[in-house]
């Protein structure tokens, strides 16, 4: 079987796991705050804050910048469910804006003329979620510019783009968003098996984040509401969540964090390889955006209309049957029952529901071996119904 991704985990991971494990703290030790370092060094931001999942972050980010009940929240569609219910987590209403028929992402275009309506209606979003899918970045410069018009906040789901540049800077240095999310699940570019990390250059942001994850607690003296009763003193300010990560999984991440441009480049060399050997007109290629340099979290083809006979379905259990287990990231979000019910139209997201019949994630992953890629794209490009004659 060849998984759609896969975790790479080598001796210094482990033995950096092991460390921790023999230490005195396996959770609220010294090991977060370096990971956390190595990340916000990495890209350059001044704040970050490691959680237990991208979901979690995602809902301390909306949390955060105010999102509640009344507010609105615009994401993608081409998205997991995590990127629209974080606002529903905060009583908040959610939409959606089409995607760009070429990179997939939300749609600097589709969000203008929906800003543009929504104007004129007087519901405008608080919060813009945009979605760097399969690791590329979407136009920030274009999204950011009309955050400053029609002002809005935005937070980067950055959960495949750990890795990645947007116009030579990383992603996450938070120049065009409040915040950036960032996912460390498995089959993302570096994990901590599961966690993930909010990233902002905002000072009151960042010490609502920090309290946020960690159940709305302070204990510095200048964040209480009176002086201290004592050293054992802390105070609840807010409500908040037990979302913090612990030790064991920071030191697996901080570990990954010294191979991520390694892994960065290897999925590179991969797409590049898959680029020569699935050259066929029946299959669309993924487009990186010149201003970009991928996270290359995933490589999704979509299946066009072809003389082969072959239907976006026939290939997708094709290779299902052959042992190759690729995924379709992502069934549209107002597709799902819980969304259908809020009243969602299919004919508002037409470019979304274009990449939808077509797309699939096909492997992608650091240690995809040159002899798998190779039987991944015979297989892609084998006609239907044909047999080996042996």
């Amino acid at each position: 079987m060849i998984p759609y991704g896969r975790q790479d985990i080598s001796q210094e991971d482990i033995n950096a796991v092991i460390d921790v494990l023999k230490s005195d703290y396996l959770t609220q030790g010294p090991v977060v705050l370096a990971f956390e370092k190595a990340v916000s060094d990495y890209c350059e931001a001044k704040h970050a804050f490691a959680v237990n999942s991208a979901t979690s972050a995602l809902h301390i980010a909306c949390l955060a910048l105010g999102v509640g009940k009344g507010d609105l929240v615009w994401t993608s569609p081409i998205t997991f469910v995590a990127s629209a219910n974080c606002a529903l987590y905060c009583g908040a209403d959610v939409d959606f804006v089409d995607i760009d028929p070429v990179s997939y992402n939300m749609s600097a275009i589709s969000l203008e003329e929906k800003l543009v309506k929504a104007e004129k209606a007087g519901r405008l979003p608080k919060v813009v979620i945009p979605v760097h899918l399969a690791g590329q970045s979407c136009e920030m410069d274009k999204i950011h510019a009309l955050g400053q018009k029609y002002e809005f906040h935005i937070i980067e789901d950055a959960s495949h783009a750990i890795g990645g540049k947007y116009k030579n800077k990383a992603i996450g240095s938070c120049q065009y968003s409040d915040i950036t999310v960032f996912s460390f699940h498995p089959v993302k570019i570096i994990t901590t098996g599961e966690g993930g990390m909010c990233l902002t250059n905002d000072p009151q942001l960042a010490i609502s984040l920090n309290r946020l994850r960690s159940h709305g607690i302070v204990r510095h003296p200048s964040e209480m509401t009176k002086l201290p009763d004592g050293p054992w003193y802390y105070q609840q300010i807010e409500l908040g969540y037990n979302y913090r990560m612990t030790d064991i999984q920071a030191a697996l991440g901080l570990s990954q964090m010294n191979r991520l441009d390694d892994f960065v480049s290897v999925r590179h060399s991969i797409a590049k390889r898959y680029n020569e050997l699935l050259n066929e007109d029946w299959i669309e290629l993924p487009w990186q955006h010149p201003d970009t340099y991928s996270g290359l979290h995933l490589y999704i083809i979509r299946v066009k209309k072809n003389t082969k006979g072959i239907t976006h379905l026939q290939l997708f259990e094709k290779l299902r049957n052959a042992g190759i287990l690729v995924n379709l990231h992502y069934i549209p979000v107002y597709r799902h029952p819980y969304y259908e019910a809020k009243g969602f139209e299919k004919q508002d997201f037409p470019n979304a529901e274009s990449y939808y019949s077509e797309a699939i994630s096909i492997p992608m992953f650091a240690t995809l071996t040159e002899s798998d890629q190779q039987f991944v794209a015979d297989a892609i490009k084998k006609p239907i119904g044909h047999q080996n004659i042996f």
